[in-house]
């Protein structure tokens, strides 16, 4: 007798579940706060206050997969990170080793003539485990409550500090890695094309150029074709080419510096600066170049969010799956990357980085088709990765029509916020040619939703015993890591204070 009132219970769920959770139907849309009082009640109660037989129901459903508590089930399948849920641990592999790897991890090696061989590598290896542990962190807190989901960094920094506070900790940082990463892609993605063309065609006189912003528009047209791709699921393929094109250019970069025989003059003595302070700045400099070569936390759970998850299944198993087999290629790369790279220069490698210094030292002995490969396998990368680290920025804009009109965006209304970003970030690229000189002092900011917030959102979250060691261990990198975050930020400001920043506007060089 009890077993069939479970069975007539389950088909009751079923029946109100089928008729609620169907986003694409107009006569029933969910709102932002579901206005059903079992959704309600599904929600917000404890399982301990369902019935008994209730109970056995539900703990069935979700143990089979059947019951995915949202938020909101409705606006969630109308967004672009969330409206597709079929991802996998491979596709998570492809997401966060094209958004792991960036050229800023080319600039490793100018680290290491500040820190030297031995805190050079245990500074690069120290920042390497503790954005590993935070990245743990964040996917252990995407469904802290079983089936409550936090696909967004913003949401579950709300969800941790309070409405308020958590959208003025989280929301400049997240908005600025994301657009603000889009505005650099542009300018490293359009330089690199210019530099494969001449590359290419340098013995072909009679082929004119284009300009550097021709090619800025070159590249940015290229990004929103790509960005009309509905969802974060739908560019998996162009995350997995990303990331064979990142691996490939890192890998080729130090491996032609290592075998080429080394410049005249490399050294690698200690470089004495002008003053205390001004080597206290250059430590952190260095040491924000380490932290910075480490970025994509602000992706995490939403790369999550497009995996399916249940009781029995979790989404963090699959998840953690794919960043540990990501994170081991990204290891691969960055290391050989910066410790190849200082020995094979040392105190000669230019301020741009190892592509530079091959450029300036081995241009000449190195083939063309290698060095044009190089530059248009980074150019690749830069339009890969402008796609997942545009989607946040999507889902948010289309987060706000969603809540308001509540049903999903029309495709035209889609494609022109697409195509707007697009020409905005194009806009700020062309408009504000040093913004990549203000990366330490705003990456000094960013800083934190890397390294310390996962901290601090665990303590708030979890709230583990008082002086145990998760709560020990927490704390202490969470304020670490924004005393870091502060100390970068002043080391940035001394330095363009003292030493000026060629600002021009619309003058691109």
């Amino acid at each position: 007798m009890e077993s069939e009132l479970v069975v007539e219970e389950m088909k009751n769920i079923s029946t109100t579940i089928s008729s609620t959770s169907s986003p694409h139907d107009s006569n029933n849309i969910i709102p932002k706060t579901p206005k059903s009082p079992f959704s309600s009640k599904i929600l917000t109660s404890p399982l301990a206050s369902a019935s008994p037989i209730m109970k056995k129901a539900l703990t069935y459903m979700e143990e089979i997969g059947h019951l995915t508590k949202l938020h909101d089930p409705a606006q969630d399948a109308w967004l672009p990170i969330t409206e597709s849920r079929s991802g996998n641990a491979y596709y998570a592999a492809f997401h966060t080793l094209c958004s792991g790897i960036g050229v800023q991890a080319l600039l490793l090696p100018l680290a290491f003539i500040t820190l030297g061989w031995i805190w050079g590598i245990i500074s690069l290896s120290l920042v390497f485990m503790w954005q590993l542990y935070t990245l743990w962190l964040l996917i252990q807190l995407h469904e802290f409550t079983p089936g409550i989901r936090n696909s967004r960094y913003l949401g579950l920094s709300m969800a941790a500090f309070g409405e308020k506070l958590g959208k003025i900790l989280a929301l400049f940082p997240t908005m600025y890695l994301s657009g603000g990463t889009c505005v650099t892609l542009i300018m490293i993605g359009g330089s690199t094309m210019k530099i494969f063309f001449q590359t290419v065609c340098a013995s072909k006189s009679h082929i004119t150029t284009l300009s550097t912003i021709e090619w800025y528009i070159v590249f940015t047209v290229s990004a929103i074709v790509l960005a009309q791709l509905p969802n974060l699921n739908s560019i998996a393929g162009i995350s997995l080419v990303g990331s064979i094109s990142a691996v490939t250019y890192c890998t080729l970069t130090w491996v032609i510096s290592v075998v080429k025989e080394r410049p005249e003059g490399v050294s690698f003595e200690h470089v004495e600066n002008t003053s205390d302070v001004a080597t206290i700045c250059a430590i952190l400099n260095a040491l924000g170049m380490i932290v910075f070569a480490f970025r994509g936390h602000n992706l995490v759970l939403e790369i999550q969010g497009t995996m399916p998850s249940s009781l029995k299944n979790p989404s963090h198993v699959p998840m953690w799956k794919g960043v540990k087999f990501s994170y081991s290629i990204i290891a691969l790369c960055l290391f050989p990357l910066a410790i190849g790279g200082y020995w094979a220069y040392g105190n000669l490698m230019p301020n741009g980085g190892i592509l530079s210094a091959l450029d300036k030292y081995h241009g000449e002995d190195t083939s063309k088709v290698i060095l044009g490969t190089t530059s248009l396998l980074v150019a690749i990368h830069c339009l890969t990765s402008f796609q997942i680290y545009a989607m946040p920025v999507f889902d948010n804009w289309e987060c706000k029509y969603t809540s308001k009109k509540k049903k999903p965006c029309p495709w035209w209304l889609r494609t022109g916020l697409r195509v707007f970003f697009g020409c905005l970030t194009f806009f700020i690229s062309v408009a504000l040619p040093f913004l990549p000189s203000l990366a330490g002092l705003i990456g000094g900011i960013a800083l934190t939703v890397t390294l310390a917030y996962p901290c601090l959102m665990w303590i708030m979250i979890k709230k583990p015993n008082r002086y145990s060691p998760s709560w020990f261990v927490n704390w202490s990198l969470g304020l670490f890591g924004l005393v870091l975050s502060v100390l970068l930020v002043s080391g940035a400001i001394w330095t363009i204070a003292t030493q000026g920043m060629d600002v021009h506007f619309f003058k691109t060089q």
